[in-house]
């Protein structure tokens, strides 16, 4: 399809909706062909296979962001959720990126814009900066570090600039936390308890010396103050509702059931199930560890159902099983299509780019800020 015929389409999204798949691919991959380099297609671990496909690069959302910045491309379409298209614009657009390309942005679009995660809207910015001010009524908050995981808005990330905070991964969670504690006595861990309980425990630190929360309660998160004031890490009430459907009777009928099975987890599982596995570890870790393991390993997986089929798909040398007996999906990463995609770059590809994800300038600056305390860990 020439840019010509792109500039004749009908544009309207209700259009794409009857395609088929056989479509929307040779469609797909004609705007590719045009646009080449100067377009780059980000797919997360957790996509559908058929999104996966036409991806040039796959990864974790920060891994993903990172490796799209160092790439010269003039747009990009990231088949992710909605902190994952705002950690691509923040890093791509930064001032030393734009300085680098004399001051030309990259544009980021989100094929989705309803495309979000239950996670990351479970700590709102007004909902952080109320229970900050609420701590600082019985503890001093010039001795709590904020800490962030990257699956949250990049308000939470400019929070954690601002109050001399950082952001974490699911791999780096525990030399996260080091460093804050090099730095004050307590930590503020949000938006999912899971991770933060799960790394905390690894570290040492003891159940009496974490409270956890919650935003609605009415006062202190739902806590006593002496709860709070023995607290070193004060855990927000948050989880993912992929990883809290794994639960221990699982571990149990698998290893029932199949004799030397393996356990492998991500740490946003509940303390209950990350505590009896073989093996806890991010995405990232997942994959290396079925990547490295020699034929004929039994696996049962405790992560997105997608990520598990592929890596089913990928090693048919071994025995790899997804942990729950529920097909629980990250519904809203679903959301991305060969559709959604589709038009979006078709739009772009006729001079119409839409859902463009775009943080203010303010946000982004201290989101850098505590995105470059955590890379300088690294």
């Amino acid at each position: 399809m020439s840019l010509t015929q792109l500039n004749e389409a009908q544009f309207d999204f209700k259009d794409f909706r009857s395609l088929s798949n056989e479509i929307l691919n040779m469609r797909i991959r004609n705007v590719k062909k045009l646009l080449g380099d100067r377009l780059q297609i980000l797919g997360h671990h957790y996509q559908q296979d058929e999104v996966i496909e036409h991806s040039d690069l796959r990864g974790d959302s920060l891994q993903l962001s990172q490796m799209a910045a160092e790439r010269d491309c003039e747009a990009i379409v990231f088949c992710g959720v909605h902190f994952m298209a705002e950690t691509a614009d923040i890093v791509a657009n930064s001032p030393q990126r734009l300085e680098d390309r004399n001051g030309k942005r990259v544009t980021v679009m989100l094929p989705d814009m309803k495309a979000g995660c239950s996670m990351a809207d479970m700590a709102g910015i007004r909902q952080v900066e109320n229970a900050w001010e609420d701590l600082g009524e019985v503890i001093d908050t010039n001795d709590i570090t904020p800490v962030t995981y990257i699956n949250s808005a990049a308000s939470l990330k400019a929070f954690c600039g601002k109050h001399g905070g950082i952001v974490c991964t699911s791999s780096n969670a525990e030399k996260v936390l080091q460093w804050a504690f090099e730095r004050t006595g307590r930590v503020l861990f949000f938006p999912d308890q899971h991770l933060g309980r799960n790394t905390s425990l690894k570290m040492g630190i003891k159940d009496p010396e974490m409270c956890v929360w919650d935003p609605h309660a009415e006062e202190l998160g739902g806590n006593e103050q002496a709860t709070v004031e023995n607290s070193k890490v004060i855990l927000w009430r948050g989880h993912c509702s992929v990883h809290q459907m794994f639960k221990p009777e699982h571990v149990a009928q698998f290893r029932a059931d199949h004799p030397g099975i393996k356990i492998l987890v991500h740490p946003e599982c509940p303390r209950e199930v990350n505590d009896i596995a073989d093996v806890s570890g991010s995405t990232g870790k997942i994959i290396q560890t079925v990547q490295a393991a020699p034929a004929g390993t039994k696996w049962a997986i405790g992560t997105e159902l997608h990520l598990v089929n592929r890596l089913k798909k990928e090693h048919p040398e071994q025995e790899i099983h997804f942990l729950s007996p529920v097909m629980c999906m990250c519904a809203t990463m679903y959301r991305i299509d060969l559709a959604h995609l589709c038009w979006t770059l078709e739009n772009y590809a006729a001079g119409s780019a839409v859902n463009v994800i775009r943080v203010d300038d303010e946000t982004q600056k201290w989101s850098l800020v505590a995105l470059e305390r955590m890379l300088k860990l690294a």
